[in-house]
């Protein structure tokens, strides 16, 4: 039989053997017996085990090193597509208008943007506290994709 592909995960390893060192025997194996499973002898299987479990640290670096390796290429891919914008305190911008905050019976004609604010405080990497145009404050923190720049 042995394991489906899926079952591994982005360190091409099972959690199984990550943690044991060693494949899993699923109860098929067992039921009708494999070569795997009728080779095993206990001297040879224990002096398998130790030699498994010694290099099982090993293994683990390995895994550890391939997660960083796809987070990283996920980091630059999203780098390249991303268009960041920043802004500064004092800057006019437009926020999008959610679906769940256009009043009833707007069409899909109604407009996408709504505005314009001011950036009255920078919350946090990309998050912005807005302020109207009379200097009453909005009572959320916005993310910078859910805003755009306004000139006058």
């Amino acid at each position: 039989m042995g394991i489906p592909h899926n079952s591994k995960n982005k360190t091409g390893e099972t959690p199984f053997s990550l943690i044991y060192g060693v494949e899993a025997l699923i109860l098929v194996e067992i039921g009708e017996p494999s070569t795997r499973f009728t080779q095993a002898i206990e001297e040879s299987n224990d002096e398998e085990m130790r030699i498994n479990l010694d290099l099982l640290e090993g293994k683990r670096e390995a895994a550890l090193i391939r997660i960083a390796a796809q987070k990283q290429v996920m980091e630059r891919y999203y780098n390249r597509k991303a268009r960041l914008r920043y802004f500064k305190i004092g800057d006019f911008v437009l926020k999008i208008v959610f679906q769940s905050t256009k009043a009833a019976n707007t069409g899909k004609l109604s407009p996408t943007w709504e505005g314009p604010y001011r950036i009255h405080v920078i919350a946090g990497k990309g998050a912005y506290e807005l302020e109207t145009m009379d200097g009453k404050i909005l009572p959320s923190h916005w993310n910078v994709v859910h805003l755009k720049r306004y000139y006058f």
